[in-house]
């Protein structure tokens, strides 16, 4: 059997065209789900053999209900499920877009009956069960309204899938044959006839169906009800989980910047009483005073460390991208440090072809990214020593070497090195000072444009960090999600 209609029709527009038409609710899927459930449960309860129209989202959830239905009545039902053209809605993306695709069923089993749609059919935005048989008949019917969006580039008027459905239940009969009547004329003359030429819906249904549908359907909700709630309720214990725990990080991270703050005080202070001694000799008391410059400048040093990662972190949602070439950045800097390196004798080098592509980095930070880096080598670089900068291409990405012949790291403190005010421990005397922070910014800044950096060092040989940069053909995805947004 196969079904076609001749011309399009609108069951919505076939419900309001009835003289006082039942009014439509604004209600959610949960609880069209929960009145389609309700329908069935009172069928199959019942054992009504009906003929169903059908057109429901094609989510498995809504499969299963009529599934349920004709292995509990059997062949003696038979179902009509409304298909519209699929190479059209394909093509248009439309229907999918709204939510709005229509119900499928297995087109193997007699009992379902495929009625094709126009592929433009202004059913795309409806979604109905209505029940027919001698006894009972009923019609729920879900229309979402457009709302009309002008695409400034296509002129499409597309349809909003956030607009809450306009849902109408009714078990008039007069509104029901109404809609069977609209049917049938518009059903081409080729098709099978859909019902018995003598039928016609009962005025309404017997008063015990209504009495057992009206409990149902109230059955139906609370089961969903006490599905949102738990869903809701997982969410919040969710959301509150992730508060405690950044709660922890929030307290774990104003220790470490108490205790920081702390260490070069407790210097000071030491300082300051030793000067009060009576005692002091010239070189001690300059050795004190040194103390005490060291300390004010590990001090400003930690706070400023911590405004800018705090002012970093606070930003970086908002901030944007840019294009730039390492070429326009890494020589000024490593000019800028040439006179450090002179004076401690280590010989400071780069390699930065002009011919690399540009990369992604946050508007304004690659200066900062190689200012970190360069000035972390040379301070862990003894007198005598060697720094490169280097740069090539690597595929999707530049790569950024900062190699130098320093005193290394330990393998156990390498995957602690980008932790905020971790500093590498040495056996020597020298108090290489600094926050702590500086490798941190680094490593923030460049997940935010999609990069990396790594490192690789042996103690008492030398580290190199290496960055990687996307370049202009390989879009990050915190560009590709903007642009999608």
């Amino acid at each position: 059997m196969n079904v076609s209609l001749a011309k399009d029709l609108s069951v919505y527009q076939l419900v309001m065209g009835v003289q006082a038409p039942p009014k439509p609710l604004s209600l959610s899927p949960a609880t069209l789900l929960s009145l389609v459930r309700a329908q069935i449960d009172l069928l199959i309860e019942q054992q009504i053999a009906a003929t169903l129209w059908v057109k429901l989202p094609p989510d498995k959830i809504w499969q299963s209900e009529l599934t349920r239905y004709q292995s509990s009545v059997g062949a003696s039902s038979l179902i009509y499920t409304c298909q519209i053209e699929e190479r059209e809605r394909t093509g248009a993306g439309e229907a999918g877009e709204a939510g709005e695709e229509n119900f499928t069923l297995s087109s193997s089993s007699p009992d379902y009956v495929p009625v094709h749609l126009p592929p433009d059919s202004q059913m795309r935005r409806e979604n109905f069960l209505m029940v027919l048989s001698p006894q009972f008949c009923s019609l729920i019917l879900a229309h979402r309204p457009l709302k009309k969006r002008k695409n400034q580039t296509l002129g499409k008027v597309n349809i909003n899938k956030n607009q809450p459905l306009l849902i109408i239940t009714t078990v008039e009969g007069r509104v029901i044959q109404q809609v069977l009547n609209g049917i049938q004329q518009a059903i081409a003359p080729e098709s099978s006839s859909i019902l018995p030429a003598s039928f016609i819906c009962p005025t309404v249904p017997q008063a015990v169906l209504m009495n057992q549908l009206l409990a149902k359907q109230l059955l139906r909700q609370d089961e969903i009800n006490r599905q949102i709630i738990t869903v809701r309720t997982n969410k919040l214990e969710q959301q509150n989980q992730e508060l405690h725990n950044k709660e922890q990080l929030k307290n774990e991270y104003l220790k470490n910047v108490c205790q920081e703050l702390r260490i070069p005080l407790t210097h000071m202070k030491t300082a300051l009483s030793l000067l009060n001694s009576p005692n002091l000799k010239p070189p001690q008391r300059q050795r004190y005073l040194q103390m005490l410059n060291t300390q004010c400048d590990r001090q400003n040093s930690l706070i400023t460390g911590f405004l800018e990662l705090v002012q970093l972190e606070q930003n970086l949602e908002g901030t944007t991208l840019e294009l730039v070439r390492l070429s326009d950045i890494v020589p000024g800097v490593v000019s800028t440090y040439q006179p450090l390196a002179q004076e401690k004798g280590i010989m400071l080098a780069y390699t930065v072809p002009t011919e690399l592509p540009s990369v992604w980095c946050v508007s304004g930070k690659l200066r900062q990214i190689v200012i970190n880096l360069l000035h972390n080598s040379l301070k862990f670089t003894p007198n005598g020593g060697q720094v490169w900068v280097r740069a090539r291409n690597q595929g999707d990405y530049v790569q950024l070497e900062f190699r130098d012949t320093g005193i290394g790291i330990t393998e156990n403190e390498i995957p602690k090195i980008f932790d905020r005010f971790y500093r590498v421990r040495t056996a020597a005397t020298e108090d290489y000072g600094g926050a702590g922070l500086g490798l941190t910014i680094v490593q923030q800044l460049l997940l935010r444009c999609g990069g990396s950096v790594s490192v690789k060092s042996k103690l008492s040989e030398g580290s190199t960090f290496t960055v990687q940069l996307a370049t202009v053909g390989n879009i990050p995805r915190a560009i590709a999600t903007e642009n999608e947004l």
